[in-house]
């Protein structure tokens, strides 16, 4: 969790796991931001699907961002100040405080609209958001927390011992999803249309997370292996690549362009 990620063409991502735990109070922030000088500041958890949306979205807007790893299974007064929800992520941007995931992407896309990672017109928002529900809804529920949750929150959060009957069931269903992500490719270019949106970033957060942890059968499909290897290599995806979880390091495909 410690090391740096790669910058963004064009927007500067700053870690700062190693910052004293005094500097990272929100009374000490004034300090911190103007050391840094970052526009944005994001509390995070490196392999949260969740946090990893905002991420990309960050990073293909080009907005420089600090990046803050918040322990919310042990959460601080002041993280409790930022977000009641005691979720992650919670971005800090232009002195205001934004929490979930959807909401935050959207917002930026509003407030920054270049590159647009929305579409224009009614129909195409609505299948674009459809697509990013299925991916935060269904497919978290059947198929991530099932295989990220055992494989590594539970480690980290010393929960216990991996249940194999939740394992199971994860690795069973995400068959699933990547033939219905074929099927869906198979009739546009990108998840949600002919152009590239929150969709397609939204569920390459989710499919990086588990690809982190070799989850991913990536031969099942090569659409969807075309796919990702399409939003991999978008400069904007630099910065999960250089994750790096200590004691769980990814296989070596990860960070590989040509995997």
């Amino acid at each position: 969790m410690g090391r740096q990620p790669l910058p963004a063409t064009g927007g500067q991502i700053v870690s700062a796991v190693e910052l004293p735990r005094a500097a990272r109070q929100e009374g000490a922030s004034a300090a911190t931001e103007s050391s840094v000088a970052v526009m944005a500041r994001l509390y995070h958890v490196p392999l949260s699907p969740f946090c990893r949306k905002v991420r990309l979205t960050l990073a293909e807007k080009r907005i420089d961002v600090e990046l803050l790893e918040e322990r919310y299974w042990e959460p601080s007064q002041d993280f409790m100040r930022r977000n009641p929800a005691g979720k992650v992520p919670v971005l800090r941007h232009e002195g205001k405080m934004l929490s979930e995931s959807q909401a935050i992407c959207e917002y930026l896309d509003e407030t920054i609209p270049n590159p647009p990672l929305v579409p224009k017109t009614a129909e195409a928002r609505y299948e674009m958001r459809r697509i990013c529900t299925w991916f935060d809804d269904k497919f978290h529920v059947e198929v991530t927390s099932n295989l990220l949750y055992e494989r590594v929150n539970k480690k980290i959060m010393n929960a216990g011992y991996p249940d194999s009957g939740r394992i199971k069931m994860g690795s069973a269903r995400i068959k699933f999803h990547l033939d219905y992500m074929d099927w869906l490719l198979g009739q546009r270019r990108w998840l949600a249309g002919n152009d590239m949106t929150l969709a397609d970033f939204t569920a390459a957060a989710h499919l990086s997370c588990l690809d982190y942890i070799n989850d991913v059968d990536w031969a099942r499909s090569a659409l969807v292996h075309e796919w990702y290897s399409k939003i991999k290599s978008r400069p904007a995806f630099r910065t999960l690549l250089a994750d790096q979880l200590p004691g769980l390091p990814p296989p070596a495909h990860y960070a590989d362009l040509d995997f």
